[in-house]
């Protein structure tokens, strides 16, 4: 990547990205799993691709957790040094393609599989397969395009951007590919829409469905090791659009009902007010 090609997308990724402080924040809903995976797996190590400024890489740094990363941007990794991060400048598959068997916990990328050709996505996810522990993590995460304003406009505001890429396509090229579990997550979300439970407005379905979502994808591993992850597997994550579609009907179910009553209400006053309309009709002639 050249320099010029370095500096735009730094400065691309610190105007619309977001703060280092907020994304390690929203980061944070993968806490769990990490928390598992280090009791799992004696002497953890993580390779974050495509590590960027390195939020998770501090994330997981805070957790006491080893990690490293890589990226092709020196612009970009020039934040990660500034914070004493283990990472290189590289290209990730090729990294991938030089470590052993069996050598990490955990990969990551955050929003690189929708920088990928459909080939090189399902040589990353094979090589993900090869380099984890059994029970490792391979944690994916991309732009939601359920959210109908990512999907039809934010999306596109990057560049590099491939094409959409769907979190039911890539949930199946994870399972297709060999991973033994998989778990969809919506993340990113507002946090008082999350947290409300009663009917929303038409703009909270068009744009409050998660931005983001992540794929995790688990390796085959010991029975009790795979069980201890069932938890964080089974619950669930973020907004869908079916979840804000139907909490925006019930807004609308309660108009039509209030609607309803007032009718109902204006009727019975139409009707007791017919025999005045007949009396006034009397004195009129």
């Amino acid at each position: 990547m050249s320099s010029d090609q370095n500096n735009f997308y730094k400065a691309f990724e610190d105007q619309h990205r977001g703060s280092r402080e907020m994304i390690k924040s929203r980061l944070s809903v993968y806490l769990p799993f990490i928390q598992k995976i280090q009791a799992a797996h004696s002497n953890a190590s993580a390779l974050d691709l495509g590590c960027g400024r390195g939020e998770w890489l501090e994330l997981l740094k805070d957790s006491q957790f080893a990690a490293s990363g890589i990226d092709l941007d020196d612009g970009m990794l020039s934040a990660c040094r500034s914070q004493g991060l283990n990472v290189q400048t590289g290209d990730a598959i090729a990294h991938l393609k030089s470590l052993p068997a069996e050598s990490l916990s955990i990969v990551s990328g955050f929003h690189i599989a929708e920088h990928l050709s459909l080939d090189d996505l399902q040589t990353l996810i094979k090589e993900a397969l090869r380099v984890l522990k059994p029970a490792g993590l391979l944690i994916l995460e991309a732009p939601n395009t359920e959210n109908l304003v990512v999907g039809t406009s934010s999306f596109y505001l990057d560049p590099t951007h491939q094409r959409p890429l769907p979190s039911a396509l890539l949930n199946f090229l994870v399972g297709y590919l060999g991973f033994a579990r998989t778990k969809v997550l919506g993340v990113q979300e507002s946090v008082p829409l999350r947290e409300e439970h009663g009917p929303t407005s038409l703009f909270a379905v068009l744009s409050g469905v998660s931005p983001d979502f992540a794929v995790i994808a688990q390796k085959a591993g010991d029975a009790s090791v795979m069980a201890s992850f069932d938890a964080v597997f089974a619950k669930e994550y973020g907004l869908t659009l079916e979840l804000l579609a139907n909490r925006y009907q019930e807004r609308i179910d309660v108009i039509e009902r209030k609607t309803q009553m007032l009718e109902a209400r204006l009727n019975r006053i139409w009707k007791l007010l017919e025999p005045l309309k007949w009396a006034k009709s009397l004195f009129k002639k």
